[in-house]
């Protein structure tokens, strides 16, 4: 299994969660050298990758939407990998793991802009089998459903990732309702209602 940081989770969970893959921007305070850090860990272990496309647009400091520029001047993306998926659990949507209109190889069309809006409905998703989330969901699913502490121990999960997999991952990826009720002697337990 893939240990990784807190921050490397919030980094892979939204790009996971954004239409074009792309890993920035990255969180508010993480700038500089602890940004690079934090990147070339990453790409060195293959969870996120490089993309050059034809767009001549600068890299900023505050690291936007521009990772770098390259030695010819093109525009050097981030993006999450099949395999960063897979370290947060997350069912690639198809195998090209390069967003759409960035490539290798300059192309004659610039980059597309990236919508601000949110989508008005989930995307139906379905997650691979063996997966912790697979596991997250057949435990919400099951007879009396579970407290965060319980998903937190037997995904070897930080309280706050299995809070962010329920918000995020199943109920904005996979648009499946999630209720909580308070139960004595166990505290606040959450279930899938179909």
């Amino acid at each position: 299994m893939t240990k990784l940081s807190d921050t490397q989770l919030v980094i892979l969970g939204a790009a996971a969660q954004r239409e074009d893959r792309n890993v920035l921007p990255l969180p508010g305070s993480l700038r500089g050298g602890a940004a690079a850090k934090v990147v070339g860990a990453l790409l060195s272990r293959g969870l996120i990758a490089e993309t050059a496309t034809d767009s001549r647009t600068k890299a900023d400091a505050a690291l936007n939407r521009i990772w770098r520029n390259a030695e010819d001047g093109r525009a050097i993306l981030l993006h999450i990998t099949d395999a960063g998926l897979a370290a947060i659990g997350v069912e690639p949507e198809d195998a090209n793991p390069a967003p759409a209109g960035a490539t290798d190889q300059p192309t004659e069309e610039p980059a597309p802009d990236t919508s601000t809006e949110p989508e008005a409905t989930p995307k139906a998703r379905t997650p691979r089998t063996g997966t912790k989330q697979a596991k997250l969901i057949e435990m919400l699913r099951a007879e009396g459903g579970a407290t965060i502490d319980e998903i937190a121990g037997v995904l070897e999960w930080r309280p706050h990732t299995v809070r962010g997999a329920l918000a995020g991952a199943l109920k904005k990826k996979l648009g499946l309702t999630i209720t909580s009720e308070k139960v004595d002697g166990r505290g606040r337990v959450y279930a899938i209602r179909d």
